[in-house]
């Protein structure tokens, strides 16, 4: 019997063979494309790294880096870090994550988009209120 021949080719690139380190933050589940998109802007560019930063370190980046804060988006990526459906969180646990949440918040102090004050500033209507002021649509503050 003839001895078979094997050719060896080296093998394809790109993201089907990536390796485990290179996966997507959106690989994790309830994590998607825009979560992802935040993450790079902050230098988190694998689920590894998301992993290895922890949901604290890696939130105090994304604020640092700009990202609005949000309650409901911090609990999101600790269930999914967690491997946990993204509603998962309830009673004492919530409270104790939005305890958490809260002090990112606070120590992100003047970094980016988290230190807008409160009231309509902190939902992006301070341009509208001046212009609806200029016009004299509404009362002027003091």
């Amino acid at each position: 019997m003839a001895a078979m021949i094997w050719h060896c080719r080296p093998p394809p690139r790109g993201p089907m063979l990536a390796p485990m380190s290179q996966l997507p933050v959106s690989s994790i589940k309830n994590l998607g494309p825009a979560f992802e998109a935040e993450c790079a802007r902050a230098g988190i560019h694998s689920a590894d790294a998301l992993r290895a930063l922890g949901p604290d370190q890696a939130y105090a980046l994304l604020l640092a880096h700009g990202t609005r804060p949000h309650f409901i988006g911090y609990y999101v990526l600790v269930m999914a870090l967690q491997g946990r459906p993204w509603n998962d969180c309830q009673g004492a646990e919530k409270t104790a994550l939005r305890a958490r949440f809260d002090a990112l918040k606070a120590a992100a102090g003047g970094k980016g988009k988290a230190a807008q004050t409160v009231g309509a500033k902190e939902k992006g209507h301070a341009a509208l209120d001046a212009a609806l002021d200029a016009i004299g649509v509404r009362k002027r503050r003091p």
